[in-house]
């Protein structure tokens, strides 16, 4: 457990917490974030902080949590028989923005440390996390923009991370039965101790770090389009995918509702308003037909760039 440094990667995802809130709270220009400390009573707790109604972001939240017990629950040991037994812990750093105007794209992103241990025993631990996109109304440069973030936060620890963690984003944030991404992906990486602890923390935290540098941009230049009815519909239908992703599908979320976590801070990634239409089809021509046509299979996003 020497090399392990449980405290460093606990004040890392702290300041995370702070500079990113910080920086969305200026953003937006209105809205602060309100903070919800909590305790687990399995062991832990975390902070959770949701800004609403603000000028640009209707709903975003920003968690913080450190959970820890003596034993995982059956649904994670199933495909980890290694960690039948062992004590863990378990922090990390979630966020979703739900931006009020249609033409902002959603945003996630994460990042996370794990470890499990048991006497006599070398511990076992990985980093993982990422971010992504979900536009409504997207604009290539903006894509463009946040892969390119990607990659070059990507690119001191190998040409192969870049590609590896993109295909790994599209992959995962594919919605199975709708045939499609849920956005334009971005970086996603899990179960990384290959590097050993100090490279593989060092690269969670230019992940963390390069969120703000992917996404800030991009909300500074969309955020006072105007845009009217259709729009603001269209945005609400497909925040339903996204719902459908989230409790179909994604991990994180169903570790949590499945091992007794807060349901509050678990569910805070939902946008506060959604709608489902009936067999919808965009309108040949549209700006919603563009969103299908262009954006919303795997792509070399970057391959356009000129460098």
């Amino acid at each position: 457990m020497s090399e392990i440094n449980l405290d460093r990667v606990k004040q890392f995802l702290l300041g995370l917490q702070n500079s990113i809130c910080q920086t969305l709270e200026l953003v937006d220009g209105k809205g602060n974030f309100a903070e919800d400390n909590w305790q687990r009573k399995e062991g832990g707790g975390g902070r959770t902080r949701v800004l609403r109604k603000g000028q640009v972001i209707e709903q975003g939240g920003v968690n913080f949590s450190h959970v820890y017990g003596t034993q995982l629950p059956p649904s994670a040991t199933a495909a980890r028989p290694e960690l039948v037994g062992r004590s863990f812990q378990a922090m990390g750093v979630s966020l979703v923005i739900h931006p009020h105007n249609p033409f902002v794209p959603t945003s996630h992103a994460n990042v996370r440390f794990f470890v499990a241990e048991k006497e006599g025993e070398p511990p076992v631990w990985w980093f993982g996390g990422g971010f992504d996109l979900t536009p409504f109304y997207p604009f290539m440069e903006d894509v463009q923009h946040w892969h390119k973030v990607a990659r070059d936060l990507c690119q001191p620890f190998g040409e192969e991370v870049y590609p590896k963690y993109k295909k790994w984003c599209d992959e995962y944030f594919y919605i199975k039965h709708r045939d499609e991404t849920r956005g334009v992906g971005g970086l996603f990486f899990d179960d990384l101790n290959e590097w050993g602890f100090e490279r593989s923390f060092a690269f969670m935290q230019a992940v963390g770090n390069g969120f703000l540098d992917a996404y800030v941009p991009i909300v500074e230049s969309r955020k006072a389009l105007p845009f009217g009815e259709q729009e603001r519909d269209f945005q609400l239908y497909r925040r339903g995918r996204y719902v459908e992703f989230n409790l179909v599908y994604d991990r994180g979320t169903l570790f949590g509702l499945q091992s007794g976590g807060r349901t509050e801070s678990i569910l805070m990634s939902m946008p506060p308003m959604a709608r489902w239409e009936y067999d919808f089809t965009p309108l040949p021509g549209s700006r919603e037909e563009q969103l299908y046509q262009h954006f919303l299979q795997p792509r070399n996003w970057l391959s356009e760039i000129a460098e």
